[in-house]
């Protein structure tokens, strides 16, 4: 994969990225191999390739939530995969299918209330339980807030507001909740799955817009997606020059592309 270098200049908030050569293996082959960026805090990092060449497993590499088997990678400073706790800590993903799930049947207020407490009880000071509930009350209705404006997200707009089933939004509603529920935790580095996948170019143009004012206010954006957007830094994967040294590697005779299936399914165990 080609080196691709950051922009100077970007908010200090979000995470500076750095991969030399990192690489993925599954049992039955690479998931992917090489990957190479530079990325400065507040970058927005697109993997670009087609389904199956490792896109996903690259954003759950990047973020502490998949065990590099080649190569290294830094992520605030921060080396991979010795330090994947500390990593996932200040990341959060956003739309990865089989991992970060939204639940049809629930309401986006209760998605959204839901997460901003688990927030509270699992990275919160054990102090900020002695505060008056009201107190309590009042901070996670501003964190849920602000995550749902940085998103664009419009309750209003929503059929039934935010008692709104998931089962109920249009993709591009359904992203922007996404990133809302990820964006709660506050991360220096937001991962973002299958950014352009069935979105029309209209709802394609919104969401490139969303992670680049993101990008702008600070926050560090890895976004996987077919096609890449103008400005972004570029991780390709999955060419022909790229794959065949892959494909070539695996000793039983499979592609990477099942390679990345078998590493996917690893991801809960890294």
């Amino acid at each position: 994969m080609a080196d691709v270098g950051g922009s100077p200049g970007r908010a200090a908030g979000g995470a500076a990225v750095l991969a030399e050569g990192v690489g993925v293996r599954g049992p039955r082959g690479w998931a992917f191999r090489d990957a190479r960026v530079t990325a400065e805090p507040g970058s927005l990092i697109a993997v670009a390739g087609p389904s199956g060449s490792g896109r996903t497993c690259l954003l759950l590499a990047l973020t502490g939530r998949m065990r590099i088997a080649a190569g290294h990678a830094e992520v605030a400073g921060t080396r991979l995969p010795k330090g994947m706790s500390a990593v996932r800590r200040l990341s959060a993903l956003a739309h990865v299918p089989g991992v970060s799930d939204l639940e049809p049947a629930l309401t986006v207020a209760e998605h959204l209330r839901e997460r901003a407490l688990l927030e509270r009880r699992f990275t919160g000071s054990p102090l900020a339980f002695l505060r008056p509930r009201a107190e309590r009350a009042a901070e996670t209705r501003s964190r849920i807030d602000a995550a749902v404006a940085a998103a664009g997200l419009d309750l209003a707009a929503l059929p039934k507001g935010h008692r709104t089933a998931v089962r109920d939004l249009e993709r591009l509603e359904a992203l922007r909740l996404s990133v809302a529920l990820a964006l709660i935790g506050r991360p220096r580095l937001l991962a973002v799955d299958d950014v352009d996948l069935k979105l029309s170019d209209a709802e394609r143009d919104e969401a490139w817009a969303l992670l680049r004012g993101l990008a702008a206010d600070g926050t560090t954006v890895l976004a996987v997606c077919s096609e890449p957007p103008g400005g972004a830094l570029v991780i390709p994967t999955g060419t022909r020059q790229e794959t065949a040294p892959a494909r070539e590697s695996a000793s039983d005779g499979s592609t990477d592309e099942e390679g990345a299936g078998d590493a996917f399914s690893e991801a809960g165990r890294a």
